[in-house]
């Protein structure tokens, strides 16, 4: 993980997840969630969804031998708690990019 290229981890199952929130998987997740802006709002509301968390962070996760639905089941199983920090960063570069 390198926080100076705005990457973020979260460990789940053991393993330690980098997501990278490049343009690629950036734009991948706004295809499947609509405009970014938007998911930046609901999550300063409180009113983000699961779905939508693990949707982001699967498409800014580096290849971690997971399936989507495994993925899913491991980010429900670490908490929330365990979710929010990685999910600030990738708000972060979201609404500053580098």
């Amino acid at each position: 993980m390198n926080p100076a290229r705005g990457e973020a981890a979260i460990d789940l199952r053991g393993a330690r997840i980098t997501l990278r929130p490049s343009f690629e998987a950036l734009a991948a997740a706004e295809e499947e969630l609509g405009p970014l802006f938007g998911l930046v709002e609901r999550a300063a509301q409180g009113g983000l969804r699961l779905s939508e968390l693990v949707a982001l962070f699967w498409h800014c996760a580096a290849p971690n031998g997971l399936s989507r639905d495994e993925f899913a089941d491991a980010i429900a199983a670490a908490g929330l708690a365990r979710a929010t920090p990685p999910l600030r960063v990738l708000i972060g570069q979201i609404l500053q990019g580098q």
